[in-house]
């Protein structure tokens, strides 16, 4: 397997809660790697420690042979590690146009203006290109914080729950666009998702936490109904 990202040994605590227990995942390039779980397992932790906004206790981060694990947040987006936090995080008085030109900073080829693609897979961002980020749909707005991240042209994408809250028909539409970014653009994606119809949809691989440890990996294909039922199900 190439793996382009590969957490060894972590470890990460909140006050005296061991949160993260030697986590030791490879994410393969050019795929879609889904980390499952219960709520409260670790895996925002997890999503956090890697984009550098919390410390990690011990342990290390690789990306693509570097080891970025004291790398500050922006040093990551400048490797091309592009990021969709938990709640979308869009600026709620920015335009839509103004948010996604926020991520123009991070391109490496000084594009001054909002790729073409980024509305052929959003066109509702088109349509709405000049109202507030506060005033559009929570599903909206996740398709705005995926735009956002994609306009900084990043080799690998990391989405922590982008079906929560989000009506079906959108959901179905940031499934397919996950899709054809892994399959057009060869993009690495690193998913966090509960929901096990759209993680089977859309990643090639899992990997199942519980109280901080990865206790399950393997192929989408694979995942079976006894690990299903015994660390996803509520």
């Amino acid at each position: 397997m190439n793996s382009c990202m590969v957490f060894e040994g972590l470890h990460q605590y909140y006050d005296e809660s061991h949160i993260l227990n030697e986590v030791n995942l490879e994410v393969e390039e050019g795929k879609c790697t889904c980390i499952m779980g219960r709520n409260g397992v670790g895996k925002t932790t997890l999503l956090k420690c890697l984009m550098g906004l919390l410390p990690v206790r011990s342990g290390r981060i690789i990306f693509n042979g570097q080891d970025i694990t004291s790398c500050s947040p922006e040093q990551r987006a400048a490797l091309g590690i592009g990021y969709v936090p938990q709640g979308r995080q869009i600026f709620p008085l920015l335009t839509v146009e103004e948010n996604l030109l926020t991520g123009l900073a991070m391109r490496k080829d000084r594009l001054g203006y909002i790729p073409d693609y980024i509305f052929d897979y959003f066109p509702v961002l088109k349509q709405m290109e000049h109202r507030l980020g506060g005033d559009l749909s929570g599903g909206q707005q996740q398709q705005l914080a995926i735009g956002r991240a994609l306009v900084e042209q990043p080799s690998f994408l990391v989405l922590d729950e982008p079906t929560e809250g989000i009506q079906p028909n959108i959901v179905r539409e940031i499934a397919d666009t996950i899709s054809d970014l892994n399959a057009k653009l060869g993009l690495t994606v690193l998913l966090v998702e509960q929901k096990v119809p759209f993680a089977k949809r859309v990643a090639d691989s899992y990997a199942v936490m519980n109280r901080g440890h990865i206790v399950a990996t393997g192929s989408m294909a694979g995942l079976d109904t006894d690990t299903i039922k015994e660390f996803l199900s509520v």
